[in-house]
């Protein structure tokens, strides 16, 4: 029997679409991550899985897979691509992310931008349902 061959839906792959997404960027594959951002997110990985043990030592071995089972599905509940983003409040709410102040609550919104591309949205919703490739909005001029 021959092996079926399938040829791929965007010749070059989707790094090569710079007329769609902009020109891409070297400099993000070879510098990792800053050490800071690193440590910080591994004692966000050992300060999750401690109050993970806490709640199944406190509650049950059952309560952090409910959880869990929320916060998927609280993560799938979004608006359709537009003019009005997703908050995702739920799962904020859930996850406790509410009481943290980040720098996006204190710095410019990037959609408030002058040179942010207006979105297709056309082209999100094939992204959201796997009919195209690429960001759903491509981001600056």
């Amino acid at each position: 029997m021959e092996a079926t061959k399938t040829i791929a839906h965007e010749i070059g792959g989707i790094q090569n679409d710079a007329l769609r997404f902009g020109l891409h960027g070297v400099k993000s594959d070879i510098v990792g991550s800053h050490p800071l951002e690193s440590a910080y997110q591994s004692a966000m990985k050992t300060q999750e899985e401690m109050n993970r043990k806490i709640l199944a030592n406190t509650y049950g071995s059952a309560f952090p897979l409910k959880m869990d089972l929320d916060k998927q599905i609280l993560s799938r509940f979004q608006r359709p691509p537009g003019a009005i983003s997703s908050s995702m409040l739920g799962l904020e709410a859930l996850t406790g992310s509410l009481d943290e102040f980040g720098f996006e609550d204190y710095l410019n919104d990037p959609k408030d931008s002058e040179t942010l591309r207006p979105l297709n949205t056309h082209h999100g919703m094939e992204v959201r349902l796997g009919l195209s490739k690429g960001p759903i909005c491509p981001s600056f001029i």
